[in-house]
């Protein structure tokens, strides 16, 4: 008798579509990262006003609001692989504005929200559909550790990103800028090794486009566990957007340097780099309802802590500690939704999610530019800290996340 075949496992790796997806991203997340952390330096640098560093945020984050449901059916509608082409592209070329207007000396607060906009425009757009693309990447075997793979992506980069860009600030305020317009370059030459069809074969679109746009908060209204996911991660985007405006300004307040808080940050998002490497493996040991609820009570936990720290190191270790377990919340969550959703509804159900999720930032950023200007960076935190505690209890209390299945089939 001859020994029975033994199934070879694939690999990620040997994906040459993920391949160059994955590595693509790498580049200009990291250029993302580096111009993320150079822009609010730059606008305090310009006017020294918290709440102008609030405008440009929120501007940054103001596409999550309006254009995420639109944006949803589109993705459904159209080549995925084009939108991500020309996402990348327009993102670089309105990065390019900002070292321009720099030269030319007549840069304003206005260039820096209307480049922001754009960017998290092109953001919203890029991130739906390499997220309904990925299922036609990636067997469903290997979605959660692709998933993973791009958590870690996404934090090797933070990791990497704030202390190259306060480093480069450092040098001359226009370099973080030129760097992520040519990480935008790179990424979209990555995506041009994509060759797999990445949408399904649907027949011309039979609804209007505002009944097909809403078809994603349909599917999310009638399932209850991702109704109140999606909920509590409104809540703790808004808590964490608005956080890092308020980091900012304590560090300074401690006597920071742009190099500094580079490296407050960089450790900050070293926590959920390494939380993103074990969330792969973590995830199968958690139910749904035990990851949502534990990681709102730790969040509760660590974010008074910000107000008692004096220095950038103890902060950015307190920000590493909750940034850890950010991961594993995103795998869950994003492999359920994934799972759950047919893939021509996922544009749209992402879009929608992401929507009722990400579209409190734009208050997040005015909010913390607000509270910093009538309170101070250490009571803002406080105020935060409360909110997040709330939303532990809320978290705790709901039916639905207490009686939240199991995900089967993933690995």
């Amino acid at each position: 008798m001859t020994a029975p075949a033994t199934a070879v496992r694939p690999s990620l790796w040997r994906n040459r579509e993920f391949v160059a997806l994955w590595s693509g991203q790498v580049v200009s997340t990291l250029g993302a990262s580096i111009s993320g952390t150079a822009m609010p330096l730059l606008v305090l640098a310009i006017t020294g006003s918290p709440a102008d560093a609030g405008i440009v945020g929120a501007a940054g984050t103001l596409p999550f609001l309006i254009a995420h449901l639109p944006a949803g059916t589109l993705v459904d509608r159209w080549d995925r692989r084009k939108i991500l082409l020309v996402s990348e592209i327009v993102a670089g070329l309105a990065l390019s504005i900002i070292p321009i207007m720099m030269w030319l000396d007549a840069l304003t607060i206005t260039h820096l929200a209307v480049v922001a906009f754009v960017q998290g425009l092109c953001f919203v757009f890029f991130g739906l559909a390499e997220r309904a693309a990925l299922p036609k990447i990636v067997p469903v075997a290997l979605l959660s550790t692709a998933v993973a793979h791009n958590e870690a992506r996404s934090r090797g980069a933070a990791l990497a990103g704030p202390p190259l860009g306060g480093l480069l600030f450092g040098i001359d305020r226009a370099v973080p800028f030129v760097a992520d317009a040519f990480s935008y370059l790179a990424a979209a030459i990555g995506l041009l090794f994509i060759r797999k069809d990445l949408q399904n074969k649907l027949e011309a679109p039979a609804e209007p486009l505002w009944q097909a746009t809403t078809a994603g908060l349909r599917w999310v209204w009638r399932h209850p566990l991702v109704r109140a996911a999606i909920v509590l991660i409104a809540i703790s985007n808004m808590v964490f957007q608005a956080l890092m405006l308020i980091l900012v300004v304590l560090a300074q307040q401690h006597g920071a340097t742009s190099t500094t808080i580079g490296v407050m940050l960089g450790i900050y998002s070293g926590g959920g780099l390494i939380g993103a490497l074990v969330a792969s493996k973590l995830h199968r040991h958690f139910r749904p309802k035990t990851v949502i609820i534990g990681v709102n009570w730790i969040w509760a936990a660590l974010l008074p802590l910000f107000a008692l720290a004096e220095n950038t190191l103890l902060m950015g270790a307190i920000g590493a500690a909750s940034a850890f377990i950010g991961p594993l919340w995103n795998v869950v969550i994003i492999t359920y939704v994934t799972v759950l959703v047919p893939n021509e509804l996922l544009g749209r159900v992402t879009s929608a999610a992401m929507t009722l999720s990400w579209g409190v930032m734009p208050l997040a950023s005015l909010g913390a530019g607000f509270l910093l200007t009538a309170i101070g960076p250490v009571s803002s935190v406080l105020v935060l800290a409360a909110v997040m505690l709330m939303t532990a209890v809320v978290a705790t209390a709901s039916p639905a996340v207490r009686n939240a299945p199991p995900l089967e089939g993933t690995d």
